[in-house]
């Protein structure tokens, strides 16, 4: 099986380097994956170079007829200047089953494991809610069809709606991918990239979000859409319901196009 190296993952290394104070009392949490802007509506008296970072886990764990455990956890992490935007991810989701085999001794298998990390830079440009930005991400996924698959894109955005209590976010450029598919191949190519992410607060603590981002290669269409209704808590704390779908057009044989993941998680701000 070959490997291959890309700048992403070296941009993705970025996430060692987040520290610093930061607010957790923002208008609307943060959301967000790794191919879609956190785009958090930044509080007025976050200082110069201020942090904000969130932190999300959910764990799930059955006994009896069914036997199991499944963990999900993420880091968002942003860095404002006044010209320069920062944004970090990193994600994981992990899920073993237990199982009695013909012999009746107990086993475990892996049937999910997926690590993503991404890292960002915005140049904020003249004119309200538009940008410039180049984006690197890299996904590891054991049981993906895509095992690994890495992106760079550059590209512009603009907020296309600004209300009080909605905002749309559109970024749209070109990119570039290499990835390994499940069958060991190695695939690259240039890609066009498009994302959107919808924000809505339903009520003073309740708050909708809806991310979907499309890279179009010759080879592949690669697609990623997630949904989430967050509840808070306190002034830290949220409790956060998600839905996420990932999509490729070209998948080996025996895999299927699209895997889902349903979470619910509690997310910590810091």
């Amino acid at each position: 099986m070959k490997h291959f190296k890309f700048p992403a993952v070296a941009l993705a290394l970025g996430l060692g380097a987040v520290h610093g104070a930061a607010r957790a009392d923002l208008d609307l949490p943060a959301v967000g994956n790794v191919h879609a802007p956190i785009a958090v509506a930044m509080p007025a008296e976050l200082p110069e170079g201020g942090w904000f970072t969130s932190a999300e886990l959910g764990a799930i764990t059955t006994s009896g007829n069914t036997t199991g455990t499944s963990v999900t956890g993420k880091i968002d992490a942003r860095h404002e200047t006044a010209n320069w935007r920062h944004e970090f991810m990193l994600s994981g989701f992990f899920k073993e089953d237990e199982y009695e085999d013909d012999d009746g001794k107990v086993e475990r298998s892996k049937s999910a494991e997926r690590f993503a990390a991404s890292a960002k830079a915005s140049l904020k440009l003249l004119g309200e809610g538009k940008r410039a930005f180049i984006l690197g991400s890299h996904v590891n996924d054991r049981f993906g069809a895509y095992t690994r698959y890495s992106s760079i894109a550059v590209g512009h955005g603009s907020r296309w709606l600004n209300t009080e209590d909605k905002t749309l976010d559109v970024e749209v450029g070109p990119g570039y991918f290499a990835g390994e598919r499940a069958t060991g191949e190695d695939e690259s190519g240039v890609t066009v990239r498009g994302a959107a992410q919808f924000r809505w607060r339903v009520s003073p603590s309740a708050y909708f979000a809806q991310t979907v981002s499309v890279e179009k290669g010759t080879s592949n269409t690669h697609s990623v859409a997630e949904t989430s209704l967050s509840t808070k808590i306190n002034s830290t704390m949220q409790m956060k319901a998600g839905f996420s779908a990932r999509n490729d057009s070209s998948v080996p044989t025996g895999k299927k196009n699209t895997d889902t993941q349903t979470s619910l998680t509690m997310v910590y701000s810091f």
